[in-house]
């Protein structure tokens, strides 16, 4: 193997330096490319999905758990899996590479549920199966619906024969959809903050570059431990919302 030089801690220090002008200039990519995601137009969901969750029929509003946004990733588990790893196929496994990443969803839910979003999985599996996988691997903080065999929602949203991760904000009971990652872009997702760059709204922060009148609050004074949020978006939040919402319809926002 044809390794680097080794040099002494001065020498370390510069070539990390100019490392970091390089680091920094991919920040700040990224946060222009947040920026771009939240000036997208949005998509009107006219059908009525439905799907099968733990406590019984849910809708696509009803994953929203009364939030404001809604990401919902597509995980290959279901009949259509066949063995993509040792150790078997459906229902005792699922898609070996959703499973990497579902193992990576590190955020507890309590994060993104205080920025007014709530992250979901859905698939093909029958709630039974769904639940023994999640007690198996450990996700169970993971909100998990099952895609009937009618539904077209899988094939309407890009996931139908692929992984993929799709962004929705609500308005009353109006669903929209923002923004869809899916291939390689997969690979940067499972934080509390890859979830909420990829939303119509995003962090909700005021260094943001957001369209006039989106909800925005201080860095890090929202933050808190996850036993710790309040129940409910506070006013404050919600008037922010309902404002931005106002700013959209009136041309001022996407």
């Amino acid at each position: 193997m044809n390794t680097p030089p080794t040099v002494s801690p001065q020498e370390w220090h510069v070539a990390w330096e100019q490392m970091l002008v390089k680091e920094k200039e991919l920040t700040r990519a990224r946060d222009a490319l947040a920026a771009e995601r939240r000036r997208m137009p949005w998509m009107a969901v006219e059908k009525d999905y439905r799907f099968e969750g733990p406590n019984g029929p849910a809708s696509l509003l009803d994953l929203f758990e009364g939030r404001r946004q809604l990401v919902v990733y597509r995980f290959f588990y279901g009949p259509e899996v066949t063995t993509y790893a040792e150790g078997g196929s459906y229902p005792e496994r699922g898609c070996v590479g959703c499973s990497f990443g579902a193992d990576q969803v590190t955020p507890h839910p309590a994060h993104l549920n205080a920025r007014d979003t709530t992250l979901a999985f859905a698939s093909r599996a029958p709630q039974a199966d769904i639940q023994r996988l999640k007690e198996r691997h450990g996700w169970g903080h993971i909100p998990w619906y099952t895609i009937p065999e009618d539904s077209d929602f899988d094939s309407d949203f890009g996931v139908r024969d692929w992984h993929g991760h799709n962004a929705f904000i609500r308005e009353g009971d109006r669903i929209f959809r923002t923004y869809f990652i899916n291939g390689r872009g997969d690979e940067a997702m499972g934080t509390t903050w890859s979830y909420l760059d990829m939303t119509a709204l995003g962090r909700q922060e005021e260094w943001e570059d957001s369209p006039e009148g989106y909800p925005q609050t201080p860095p890090y004074e929202w933050w808190n431990y996850h036993d710790a949020y309040d129940a409910e978006p506070s006013q404050e939040h919600l008037e922010q919302t309902a404002r931005a919402l106002d700013a959209r319809k009136d041309g001022g926002a996407p």
